[in-house]
């Protein structure tokens, strides 16, 4: 494993990619360590204390990781298209006693501002950002507290400003990615460019060392990563069934369900794009949602709350990539190390 990776611990390499929500606990990270690779935390969706908590926890355990945050880039909702689909979301929402029609238009930046102090002042080996590219002053103070910044890129485009902002590796994001994309344009679904043609097209705007990630879930989608010039690659689907995930019960069942369901790239839950199974709630609101993200985050999270815990599959977001029916019930670290086994 080529530096900087090496520097913070990589011994093999495959990674496990930050899951916002439940999918990445400590435990996870930790396992991914103990497998020779290494995992993120993610920061997003998470009160500053909940993420200290998490650091701490995963620190503890006297493993290298990393903690992902995703950077301001606001896609403003427009109020009007906002109330329609607040209203064509009503009798989804009133099956849990609730009332989308009187959720307010909520935009925030995930705390960035508390989070990114939280890092300068307890650094941590690696930063990982998606969604946006952060400051240059941020990238180089990060850097001189000793953090290694990695950046999603979805595009040669992304690449070339990533690379210009000082960043130390670039995390290549394909289409085939389960959950959000990483695009830096959410008005505009990324096209589906097979990871390996990204991976290349990248190489020969930047020298960055590469991390390849978007539906890999097999030793040879591994190898052909590598082959393509990753350093390394993230996976993230294929461990959303691994005992130390913490990935809700309808979400796992849905994964498992031999009446395999399809994958979409979807605005329907959050007015951002992001690969899913398909589910009545994709069906029915895919194209009509606006974009609007974290607007519509905000609107649907309660409804999709409780319909996890009544285990309602087709009322929650279906997080997955394409390669999700390789996703096991099993330790993280057999999981990880399968996949590494032909690198």
């Amino acid at each position: 494993m080529a530096s900087p990776l090496t520097d913070v611990g990589v011994e093999t390499p495959v990674l496990a990619a930050p899951m916002a929500g439940s999918p990445t606990t400590p435990e996870l990270v930790v396992a991914a360590a103990g497998a020779g690779g290494f995992g993120f935390l993610a920061g997003g969706y998470k009160t500053v204390e909940a993420l200290e908590a998490q650091i701490a926890r995963t620190r503890s355990a006297g493993v290298g990781f990393g903690v992902n945050l995703f950077a301001p880039n606001p896609s403003p909702v427009d109020p009007t298209a906002f109330r329609a689909f607040a209203h064509a979301i009503a009798p989804e929402a009133r099956a849990y006693g609730l009332d989308t029609t009187r959720f307010p238009v909520t935009e925030d930046d995930d705390h960035w501002a508390d989070k990114v102090d939280l890092l300068l002042s307890s650094p941590v080996p690696v930063v990982s950002f998606t969604f946006g590219l952060p400051e240059s002053g941020i990238v180089d103070a990060l850097r001189t507290a000793g953090t290694l910044v990695v950046q999603t890129v979805t595009s040669p485009v992304e690449a070339r400003a990533a690379a210009e902002a000082g960043v130390d590796v670039l995390a290549v994001q394909a289409s085939a990615a389960g959950g959000h994309s990483g695009t830096w344009t959410p008005q505009r679904t990324p096209p589906a460019v097979p990871l390996p043609d990204l991976l290349r097209s990248v190489r020969k705007e930047v020298s960055l060392p590469l991390v390849a990630a978007g539906g890999i879930a097999t030793p040879h989608a591994v190898t052909e990563a590598l082959s393509a010039g990753a350093a390394a690659v993230m996976v993230g689907t294929v461990l959303l069934r691994a005992d130390e995930a913490g990935t809700s019960a309808p979400h796992r069942a849905a994964l498992a369900d031999p009446a395999a369901r399809d994958t979409v790239v979807t605005r329907a839950f959050t007015g951002r794009p992001a690969r899913a199974l398909r589910n009545e709630f994709t069906d029915r609101y895919g194209d009509v949602a606006p974009y609007g993200y974290p607007a519509l985050h905000h609107l649907t999270r309660s409804m999709r709350s409780a319909a996890a815990a009544a285990n309602d599959a087709e009322r929650i977001n279906l997080w997955a990539g394409t390669g999700y029916r390789s996703a096991t019930a099993e330790p993280a670290a057999q999981i990880l190390q399968r996949l590494a086994s032909r690198a």
